[in-house]
């Protein structure tokens, strides 16, 4: 139905409403044109996108795909964010992360755009002993400070406290977290800390330092273990419910004890879903405080980081484009602090030019695309409302499954929690290695001849719990083979691509099978003749039509030239000569792999 404008004149007045079943039936012949017959529903499931925990994303949103009311911003259930305000003052908070001591790189940061900060202490970290060093020059009372410290986090939060005395703070003005995190640690290590030096944290800190938050609960360990976004937000909620239990037996009451707890989640580059999660996130830990009796207590505190799970080591300057669209979405998705990784987060500590870009990034989009002064700006939108209340059902099974099997301490120790993160990233991995979800610079694109851009090494992070993944470990295995190769012998493994017919009949397989190739560290060759191009197997690049008449004589002649194996570009089919084929949607890591064990490429 058409709306009309305040002033009464609709532009569309005199053209018909289409109907969803007109659209319908444009969609069927479209479909139709490419040799698809399928009708109805049918013809718009074709253009559906499978997602994972279930999730199908549809061609097209109208309203009759309407989802419950997401209420107003401040307000139960906080879908649209858990201030009236939201962000629109002075933008969202933006913390950076110190897990070594740089010289002047605290104050640097503070100085250029930076307004809390994220320092990661003891075990892979900076020690303990150096928090008062970081911390010089620093305005305690004005930088919000959030700790994470693990195993030592009593300690670190003690010399906080003592810090805060010492520089003569004032306790009612400091803001931050002291980053206990218990179940998190647990998931790291494999090894479980004792909650009651927490609870006693949190009671201090409640009745002395009203703005200083003691927990985190901490959703990026299972994220970085290969989970769904539904996973990361089941986890997240087992985890506040449990850090809720202990904390009301310690003493504090629903409310005091929501009011230590901030959340902590990962931000990707598929924008949409990383909207949908942070919104689904407000409105189940709004039902978690309205079931425990405090629904004025269930705006969620949110902590927003741009994955490390999607940052590359090959060509990492596309990182600053990945956590660039991760920011915007999580600033869209109403996040209280988000963190921007560094560009080179994954080759070690990163350097003055990284950090800077990662701070930036945040200060361009609330200052020059004034990303912040909108409220919820995707709120009302018939595809995130529904995606978000699809999520939220998808991630509220999973919490309840959880809790099933007695909580999230006792599906860690289980190995349950473990086993389906791990079915998850297996599934993905498919994908990955199909290029059906493809790494810019790493699976699709990737250039060999790029300087390799080398940091200092990074204190080794904990270990011994879950796993830590990565996208592109698949690919970065067969480029070290490469590499190795490279260094062993002078010269990288070596494919020819035997172009047959006119430009226009090969150019599109020939790029195809350069680029797939590659992706493995294995050098195209595309000039001169097999013979002289120093390699020991050749792939076919032409089309269809000449497949069928040129391409069983030329695997032939390959053949004779010295070729132990021929591949060619495009579908199997029957053609002699030929022992296998590359294509869309052929599995490029198992593929790459093969080429490499037959080259001798270990």
């Amino acid at each position: 139905m058409t709306v009309l404008p305040d002033d009464g004149l609709s532009l569309a007045a005199e053209f018909p409403d289409a109907t969803h079943e007109q659209w319908q039936r444009l969609v069927e012949g479209v479909l139709r044109k490419s040799g698809r017959e399928v009708s109805g529903t049918a013809a718009e499931d074709a253009l559906s996108t499978t997602l994972e925990d279930g999730l199908r994303t549809r061609p097209l949103y109208t309203a009759r795909d309407a989802a419950p009311d997401p209420g107003l911003p401040g307000f139960a259930p906080y879908v649209r964010g858990g201030r009236p305000e939201g962000a629109t003052a002075d933008g969202w908070d933006v913390r950076q992360r110190h897990a070594a001591l740089a010289e002047g790189a605290v104050l640097a940061d503070l100085e250029n755009g930076v307004t809390s900060l994220w320092l990661v202490l003891g075990e892979g970290g900076i020690p303990v002993a150096d928090l008062g060093r970081a911390l010089d020059g620093v305005h305690l009372d004005l930088a919000p400070v959030v700790l994470e410290a693990g195993r030592d986090t009593e300690a670190a939060a003690e010399a906080l406290l003592r810090r805060y005395e010492e520089t003569g703070a004032d306790p009612k003005a400091v803001r931050g977290n002291l980053g206990a995190d218990p179940l998190g640690h647990e998931a790291r290590t494999g090894t479980p800390l004792d909650f009651a030096p927490f609870a006693a944290l949190a009671a201090r800190c409640a009745g002395t330092h009203p703005g200083l938050r003691t927990l985190t609960v901490d959703a990026l360990p299972y994220h970085e273990a290969g989970g769904s976004a539904a996973q990361e937000l089941g986890a997240s909620l087992a985890t506040g419910v449990a850090y809720l239990r202990e904390l009301t037996e310690a003493g504090l009451g629903v409310e005091a004890a929501a009011a230590q707890l901030e959340f902590r989640y990962a931000a990707t580059a598929d924008q949409f879903l990383t909207i949908a999660k942070l919104r689904a996130a407000r409105r189940l830990w709004a039902r978690v405080a309205e079931v425990c009796g405090a629904p004025e207590a269930g705006a969620q505190v949110q902590h927003v980081v741009t994955s490390p799970v999607m940052m590359t080591r090959r060509d990492p300057w596309v990182n600053m484009l990945r956590t660039t669209v991760a920011t915007l979405a999580a600033g869209v998705g109403g996040a209280d602090s988000v963190t921007v990784l560094p560009f080179d987060h994954a080759l070690g500590l990163p350097d003055a030019f990284a950090r800077r870009i990662a701070r930036n990034t945040s200060t361009i989009l609330v200052e020059e695309s004034h990303l912040a002064r909108v409220i919820d700006p995707a709120g009302g939108s018939w595809y995130v409302e529904r995606l978000t209340d699809e999520l939220a059902e998808a991630a509220w099974s999973f919490f309840r499954t959880i809790e099933r099997d007695g909580g999230l301490a006792a599906v860690l120790r289980s190995g349950r929690l473990r086993t389906d993160l791990a079915t998850t990233w297996a599934e993905r991995s498919k994908r990955l290695a199909k290029r059906r979800e493809p790494i810019t610079g790493v699976s699709e694109f990737p250039l060999l001849s790029e300087k390799p851009v080398e940091r200092a090494p990074a204190p080794e992070p904990p270990s011994g719990g879950l796993p830590r993944v990565r996208r592109d470990e698949a690919y970065e295995e067969l480029r070290a083979r490469s590499d190795a190769h490279l260094a062993a012998t002078g010269a990288r493994p070596r494919i020819f691509l035997a172009t047959l017919g006119s430009p226009a009949e090969y150019t599109a397989r020939s790029t195809f099978a350069a680029n797939l190739f590659q992706a493995g560290g294995v050098e195209p060759v595309t000039q001169g003749r097999f013979e002289d191009s120093g390699a020991t197997e050749a792939v076919l690049c032409s089309s269809d039509a000449v497949y069928a008449e040129q391409a069983g004589q030329a695997a032939e002649s390959l053949r004779a030239a010295g070729a132990r194996h021929v591949f060619l570009a495009g579908r199997p089919a029957e053609y002699s000569g030929i022992d296998s084929f590359v294509f869309a949607g052929c599995d490029a890591v198992d593929v790459l792999s093969a080429t490499l064990d037959r080259m001798g490429v270990s």
